[in-house]
């Protein structure tokens, strides 16, 4: 792999498409979640990193929810991990070293009551997984399309656990390595304005676009 990408300012190709209306660490601007991946593999101490830093999140009652299951593009999981892809994103996912599946835990472990807070809290770890991959200058990109009741039945999950989401983990490639469509797609997407999304008080009007 390269060496890293520099983190203490904003990128060059992040910046033609996002400006921060803050002062805020340009590392969460520069976390986006490119498609285009080489196909190399990555060993497990360039990988592993990623889950560290996932461990770190914070939970309610410190009760850390998340379960990251895992393959690498050359382990016998591979196949039943990417099976369970959607016919568009095995297009790109195929590249990737490394597949993940979240998991969390649905009840406490002091008392085995429900959590309400468990995919909140393993969506925390999910960010700094995501922020450390970027940080690497690894592709990290989180998957909804996939074949969530295969996956519970093939990777034997329990009825106390729930899954969340997968993520493609690669080393970065040319947007020339995707089709044509998707190499359109392949640059970091802006975000609402603030105005859109934080709300002094009540949520009233929200839906119809609030006071002017």
């Amino acid at each position: 792999m390269g060496a890293r990408p520099p983190q203490h300012e904003i990128r060059t190709e992040v910046r033609e498409h996002r400006s921060p209306s803050y002062d805020i660490a340009p590392l969460i601007v520069n976390r986006w979640s490119p498609r285009s991946m080489t196909g190399e593999s990555l060993d497990k101490d360039e990988f592993m990193p990623l889950f560290e830093a996932a461990k770190w999140a914070p939970s309610s009652y410190n009760n850390q929810p998340w379960r990251f299951l895992y393959a690498t593009r050359n382990s016998d999981h591979w196949n039943a991990y990417f099976d369970l892809l959607s016919d568009e994103n095995k297009i790109w996912a195929k590249r990737a070293a490394v597949l993940v599946v979240m998991v969390s835990k649905t009840t406490f472990d002091h008392n085995g009551e429900r959590s309400r807070t468990h995919s909140f809290d393993t969506g925390a770890a999910w960010q700094n997984l995501a922020l450390e991959g970027a940080r690497r200058g690894l592709v990290i990109h989180g998957i909804g399309g996939f074949d969530y009741e295969r996956a519970t039945a093939v990777l034997s999950i329990p009825s106390e656990y729930t899954i969340e989401a997968m993520a493609a983990i690669g080393v970065r490639a040319s947007p020339n390595a995707l089709p044509p469509e998707m190499q359109e797609r392949e640059a970091p997407s802006d975000r609402k304005p603030l105005s859109d999304i934080v709300i002094d008080g009540a949520l009233d009007g929200i839906e119809d676009g609030g006071d002017e």
